[in-house]
């Protein structure tokens, strides 16, 4: 743009400007008058007695300039809003005093610095617009799932751009592990905050969330949107396993089918989305035992105790790795999915001799028997069903005791 441009050039070009950021036509005129206003108020240093019309189909812009007309030796003359008599009359001969003089202003007449000036504020305000209005769209749009298209793959964080060529960010924190990304392609996730780094707005989105989970589960299943089946509790180890627990508000629909989908149709589509992730879904119900059963599954208990804030469950030798699943995820997740700790023993064969913790008083400390009985630890089997990493966490025993104490209950058994 060369610096003579004239007003209907200026606004043209800021009006295609606003329009290409999906700035609206009232915020655009506003912005207008804000920044005529400041030139006003530069060169006249009032602008209350200024009218100032725009017309943004035109790109036409007048700016009136309205004054008293005082007596020539009026000590009132020097006022901004106040015009000599004798200057009046250049204007029109027959004005006469009090009346009022309406003057319109060339916009050539501010000067190329001005006009220059006045540019530069224009599109600065635009860009600060546009700034806040991309932090209060991503503000609202906290927890809900997104699409956006691969950008940028750097080393800590993936650049996304949205539907409107807005930059997102998804940080590797917040990424699936077997996640792997493409320029172009397009990638799923939730917006999980919005932060300012410095006057700029930052959209982190989140694939690892239980959220971005739910809003798939809504996606893919019409029972959940319509609120027939109601999600009461999601967990996750991203990309690996999920429990997802459902209940139904009608007896007719099945939550966990409804879920999972003709042939597994609607459950797979949200496995391949997560890369892989094995997902359970759960029939929720208030009876915490059966619950705890359901949570463990594919593992099937023998029995449960509720001992505080702790479950312990017993299962036959052949379940416990079930119970526990691969790297301990399974127990992990039901443990979360309930909220209460589950410890996993293996049941013992009643036909199968056993020793009561208590017959070891002689090479075993009381205090540690005491311990052991705490967890409902009372005979030899039953400390020797749980690894000694297992016993070594739920007590205040040290490793070389655990070790001392495995080898004196196993020597009762070596027959």
């Amino acid at each position: 743009m060369e610096v003579t441009m004239d007003s209907k050039k200026l606004i043209e070009l800021f009006a295609d400007f606003a329009r290409s950021k999906n700035i609206d036509r009232p915020t655009v005129i506003r912005i207008l008058e804000d920044v005529f206003r400041a030139m006003i108020r530069k060169k006249f240093e009032i602008d209350d007695n200024f009218d100032i019309i725009i017309n943004l189909d035109e790109g036409d812009l007048q700016i009136w300039r309205s004054r008293e007309i005082v007596d020539d030796d009026s000590e009132d003359i020097w006022d901004n809003d106040k015009i000599s008599l004798s200057e009046a009359r250049k204007l029109e001969q027959d004005f006469e005093i009090g009346e009022e003089v309406a003057e319109e202003i060339e916009f050539g007449s501010f000067g190329r610095r001005a006009i220059m000036v006045a540019k530069h504020a224009l599109f600065q305000k635009v860009k600060d617009l546009e700034k806040d209005v991309l932090y209060n769209k991503y503000a609202q749009l906290i927890g809900e799932m997104i699409s956006a298209e691969v950008y940028q793959v750097l080393n800590r964080e993936v650049i996304l751009l949205d539907d409107e060529k807005n930059e997102l960010t998804l940080p590797n924190s917040e990424q699936i592990p077997k996640d792997r990304f493409r320029k172009g392609a397009r990638v799923r996730a939730i917006v999980h905050k919005v932060e300012l780094q410095g006057s700029i707005p930052k959209v982190i989105l989140s694939r690892n969330s239980s959220v971005l989970l739910e809003r798939l589960f809504e996606n893919e299943v019409p029972e959940i949107a319509e609120g027939l089946i109601t999600i009461k509790k999601i967990v996750r180890e991203p990309g690996e396993r999920a429990k997802v627990a459902v209940e139904s508000c009608d007896d007719r629909v099945d939550p966990v089918g409804a879920c999972v989908g003709m042939k597994g149709a609607r459950i797979h589509s949200i496995v391949r989305e997560l890369q892989g992730e094995n997902i359970d879904v759960i029939n929720y119900t208030d009876n915490l035992d059966l619950y705890i059963a359901r949570a463990l599954n594919p593992a099937k208990l023998s029995s449960i105790q509720h001992k505080g804030d702790r479950i312990a469950v017993y299962l036959k030798p052949e379940q416990v790795a079930l119970a526990i699943g691969r790297g301990g995820q399974n127990i992990k997740l039901a443990s979360r999915l309930i909220g209460k700790e589950i410890d996993v023993y293996r049941e013992l064969n009643a036909q199968e001799d056993d020793v009561s913790i208590e017959e070891f008083a002689d090479e075993v400390e009381g205090w540690i028997i005491a311990e052991l009985k705490k967890l409902g630890l009372d005979s030899a089997k039953s400390v020797l069903a749980i690894t000694k990493e297992d016993l070594e966490r739920r007590t205040d025993l040290e490793r070389e005791s655990i070790d001392a104490l495995y080898s004196v209950l196993s020597r009762e058994f070596e027959d």
